[in-house]
């Protein structure tokens, strides 16, 4: 059951005892917290009838006194317990688990990993109630994710537009949201968000990004690549080495699995690039201009530069700069 399935049912009034909500990805399980939290009981009954708990703070004993509490001028109660995987004692929850209140809505967030499947406290918790595990989003399903969320907001963005906040924010979806939020509030009455938009409120460069350089190499222009780098070394915040040369490697580790790849058509690899198919056809001239010698070579020179930018078999004291330009010399070269 996704998210949207559980509050699409709650806002039905069809309730499970329990909700267990685990995973690595913070953002479903935040959304599906605050909607328990603050739209479930109408605020007159909330006063009454919500308990809100705190793994790192709850004794197991008192979450379990407020589950089992009727529900006070009401129907139902709703029990919250948050960030359950720092709580003690987590598995002596497991006998109320299994013998659940029907007046109750016990919602759990277990942040972080997920329960192991072959436990009775997992198995028990799929017999009376709902588990929930939210997934980090596959980085290939990246855009297609902005761009649904923006288009859910009424606003429009364009495919570079979402595809610099893709390449710079990562799959981080809770900050992701927090961007796209700060950017519909400070753009006024309008519904397209641009390049410049991203450039003034979120802080990243249109020009001079790792998404810029990543063009850059991809077609060899030295001039750009330096002026580029250049600004990063002015600006260091806008472009950490230790944060470029990862997303350098994630692109050229795209363009070797072309070449191993059966169908080498922009629609056999454009999964590899957010399903665009622009993104594709550039990476697949990318890798012409490269050949495989040049990919595998430019895969090499990335590792070797990255530990010498934490110091290992570093010749000397090099700013990040020098150490960036001097890389994209020699994978160019």
């Amino acid at each position: 059951m996704s998210a949207e399935k559980i509050i699409g049912d709650w806002k039905k009034k069809l309730y499970k005892p329990i909700y267990w909500l685990e995973g690595e990805e913070d953002y479903y399980i935040d959304v599906v917290m605050n909607y328990a939290e603050h739209k479930i009981l109408p605020e007159s009954e909330a006063g009454f009838n919500l308990s809100v708990f705190y793994g790192k703070d709850a004794n197991w004993s008192e979450v379990v006194n407020a589950c089992m509490r009727y529900p006070m001028f009401a129907e139902k109660q709703v029990v919250l317990l948050k960030e359950a995987q720092q709580m003690k004692d987590l598995d002596k929850l497991e006998n109320y688990i299994e013998h659940p209140l029907a007046s109750t809505i016990f919602v759990v967030s277990h942040k972080e990993k997920t329960l192991d499947k072959r436990k009775s406290l997992y198995k028990n918790l799929k017999k009376t109630g709902e588990v929930f595990t939210s997934e980090k989003i596959r980085e290939y399903k990246l855009v297609e994710w902005l761009t649904d969320y923006v288009k859910s907001q009424d606003f429009t963005m364009s495919a570079k537009a979402i595809a610099l906040l893709a390449e710079n924010l990562g799959n981080d979806l809770s900050r992701i949201v927090n961007e796209i939020d700060k950017l519909t509030l400070n753009i006024g009455n309008r519904k397209s968000i641009t390049e410049d938009d991203i450039e003034k409120y979120v802080g990243i460069s249109k020009e001079y990004n790792a998404f810029e350089l990543q063009d850059a190499l991809s077609k060899k222009d030295l001039v750009k690549a330096i002026k580029i780098i250049q600004y990063f070394e002015a600006n260091p915040k806008a472009g950490p080495i230790q944060l470029v040369l990862p997303a350098l490697y994630n692109y050229f580790s795209k363009l070797y699995a072309i070449f191993g790849s059966v169908d080498k058509s922009e629609n056999g690899v454009k999964h590899l690039f957010y399903n665009n198919t622009f993104a594709a056809k550039d990476a697949i001239t990318a890798a012409k201009k490269y050949s495989y010698e040049g990919v595998e070579r430019a895969l090499l020179l990335l590792h070797e530069y990255n530990l010498r930018s934490v110091g290992v078999n570093s010749t000397g004291a090099t700013s990040d700069g020098s150490l960036m330009k001097e890389l994209v010399v020699k994978i160019m070269g």
